[in-house]
């Protein structure tokens, strides 16, 4: 998608508010790899990404504006906290494992778009062999009806959907089991699959319902029909010119002092993470990836450590640093108001399935984010999760009496409503006024 870093701002600012400066950071280097793909070849490979630390509070939008901006590109993308891994030598996840999962993300990023391409195709398989193995029972009760009749009867019947929870026997092919052989030359080997390729796969008779076997027919036709080699080439080459990687929690592995002990072991996963970040090629079981174009962006709230406190050739490696904003109270306004998945929004839908019309007016969005910029002020700061406490002890008579079967009833939240559910809340916060 080549976008413009203004218009991926402006996508951004469909979901998260504010972090105007973080945003721009990650929209540039986004916009730089558009740039990058046009240049000629030779110079392409001295093009690497600026990769970015995002220094802020939890819950500020940091994780989100980097799922955001992969899905708007629909790169592969990887969320990874930086305390799962340990120095080599210690029990644990090794460092690598990272690329490895961008690359399983990477094959199923593009598995679903190859699969999309042959739907049709594999829709008319699993549609037939569905109307085969229907065809003998509704032919007894049909008998003097042609067959071609009958098939196109099922299939009308099946499309509509008033087949699915017939049972029906198919034959299904089993699945090879989960043998791991553990850490093979760098790459998770599984025995099953080894010996799968190897050997005839067993098939045996199964009973399901329509829209199981449905399911199952059409998954093993579009599998046939789709060339696993290329998806694997394809994957390797997206996740290595376009994927993501996000690490979290980056300051939990910055060592806040040089007197040994844990920071020694921190230090330790800063030193294995400084050549996956640098560049260098990684053995995965789809074939070999090089991770210099990968594009890195780190985030920690870097209250007790600091950036400083990383080793220093890590720091060279995040040239970009932004700092994200703790939340005001007109940020929790917006919030809950403008955002294309704004929390009300997501309340008022799943109450609206128990048929209650959720409405909520202005002053009562206003006083709950009134309530939340309170509450993070008074206890820990916990950014906008906040708010997702306040809207659940808000509605929780109304969520859980909600039991549907009957028309809708409208349901407006004022202040009022706010101030007498939330009373409790309202009360702690201003007791805490009066203690030194």
């Amino acid at each position: 998608m080549e976008l413009s870093p203004k218009q991926i701002v402006t996508e951004l600012d469909r979901y998260i508010i504010g972090q105007k400066d973080a945003k721009k950071a990650v929209a540039i280097s986004l916009r730089n790899r558009y740039r990058r793909s046009k240049l000629p070849p030779e110079l392409q490979e001295e093009v690497t990404p600026k990769n970015i630390i995002m220094k802020g509070p939890t819950g500020v939008g940091k994780t989100e504006i980097a799922r955001r901006l992969a899905k708007l590109v629909r790169a592969p993308f990887l969320k990874v906290e930086a305390t799962k891994f340990t120095e080599v030598g210690y029990v644990g996840r090794d460092v690598e494992s990272m690329i490895r999962d961008l690359v399983e993300v990477a094959i199923r990023l593009v598995k679903e778009e190859k699969i999309a391409e042959v739907k049709p195709k594999a829709t008319d398989i699993a549609e037939r062999k569905i109307i085969e193995a229907l065809l003998p029972a509704k032919k007894k009760s049909h008998s003097e009806t042609p067959d071609e009749l009958l098939k196109e009867e099922l299939a009308v019947d099946l499309r509509a959907g008033k087949l699915d929870k017939i049972m029906v026997e198919l034959e299904v092919e089993e699945a090879p089991k989960q043998l791991q052989l553990g850490n093979m030359g760098g790459s998770d080997s599984n025995l099953g699959e080894l010996l799968g390729g190897i050997m005839p796969r067993r098939r045996k008779k199964r009973r399901m319902t329509v829209a199981e076997a449905y399911t199952y027919c059409f998954n093993e036709a579009a599998e046939k029909l789709i060339d696993t080699d290329a998806i694997s080439s394809e994957a390797l080459l997206r996740a290595e010119q376009s994927g993501i990687i996000f690490i979290d929690e980056l300051d939990k592995i910055a060592s806040k002092g040089k007197h040994g002990g844990p920071d020694v072991s921190r230090e330790g996963v800063q030193r294995d993470i400084l050549p996956i970040v640098e560049g260098c090629t990684i053995n995965t079981k789809h074939g070999n990836i090089k991770t210099d174009y990968i594009l890195f962006i780190a985030a920690g709230a870097f209250h007790i450590a600091n950036i400083n406190d990383l080793i220093p050739e890590l720091q060279g490696r995040f040239p970009i640093i932004v700092d994200l904003l703790s939340l005001t109270e007109d940020d929790f306004y917006k919030i809950l108001k403008e955002p294309d998945n704004a929390l009300i929004y997501q309340y008022a839908s799943l109450l609206k399935v128990d048929s209650i019309d959720l409405k909520f007016t202005d002053e009562a969005i206003r006083e709950m984010a009134k309530i939340a910029f309170l509450e993070n002020a008074n206890n820990e700061n916990i950014g906008a999760r906040r708010l997702h406490g306040v809207m659940e002890g808000l509605l929780e008579d109304v969520s859980f009496n909600a039991c549907g079967g009957h028309d809708m009833i409208e349901l407006v939240i004022d202040k009022a409503y706010v101030d007498e559910h939330l009373a409790k809340t309202l009360n702690s916060l201003n007791l805490k006024k009066y203690i030194l």
